[in-house]
């Protein structure tokens, strides 16, 4: 065969290759679409644009699947999803920082289970020193309370007395309102002492643990 027609041949089976693997690549890929409901509802070269926002399924020319879409609501949700657990992880991730911060504070205050334990009973004994002066105080507002009400009984017999009922009943009054001042004061230093037994039992149990030591012999003592 002459060259002339050789080269003529090659060009022409080379165009027509060319266009049948574009045809090929065309006939090759097919898209379905879904509705709301997930149901495939129709499928084609390309999604509709009234199905833009929906789930698909792209299908080569076997059948097969070999990349699928989602709609744009779960697309959303999933990424919500993805960015609360970024934000859990971020949140333990700090709250594992905290906890090994606070045991390198712990093992560098205590040498043993018998310091944490004095050093609770320094804290309960200030406490314990507060209730004190304020079980005074109650003590004395109480006397004072039911002396005020004795007076006030005995003016409202004797007319020459009666006048001073008025500045009588203020300081009942007053002694009530101070009554109450103190016993919600009291019952924050019984809470205070609720909170303090409570965090040092977990700081001795936490530093058991890091030292893998054992309760001692020696009991702590007692509160």
């Amino acid at each position: 065969m002459p060259d002339k027609y050789l080269a003529a041949a090659v060009v022409t089976a080379f165009f027509l290759f060319a266009g049948a693997a574009v045809d090929a690549h065309a006939a090759g890929r097919i898209v379905c679409w879904k509705d709301a409901s997930g149901k495939v509802v129709g499928c084609g070269d390309r999604v509709p644009p009234e199905y833009s926002d929906s789930a698909t399924k792209e299908l080569d020319k076997r059948g097969i699947t070999r990349k699928t879409t989602v709609t744009a609501e779960e697309a959303e949700r999933r990424r919500e999803e993805e960015q609360d657990l970024a934000r859990k992880k971020a949140e333990e991730k700090r709250r594992l920082a905290d906890q090994q911060r606070r045991d390198s504070a712990l093992l560098a205050t205590y040498a043993s289970e018998r310091e944490i334990d004095a050093r609770r009973d320094r804290e309960l004994e200030q406490v314990e020193s507060q209730m004190k002066q304020l079980e005074v105080a109650l003590k004395n507002v109480v006397e004072r309370r039911a002396d005020l009400e004795v007076r006030i009984e005995a003016a409202k017999k004797n007319e020459n007395l009666a006048k001073t009922l008025p500045s009588l009943q203020n300081e009942v009054d007053s002694t009530r309102a101070e009554q109450r001042r103190l016993e919600q004061r009291m019952a924050t230093r019984e809470q205070d002492m609720r909170d303090i037994r409570t965090r040092f039992t977990a700081q001795k149990q936490r530093f058991r643990m890091l030292t893998g030591s054992t309760p001692g012999a020696t009991p702590a003592k007692a509160n």
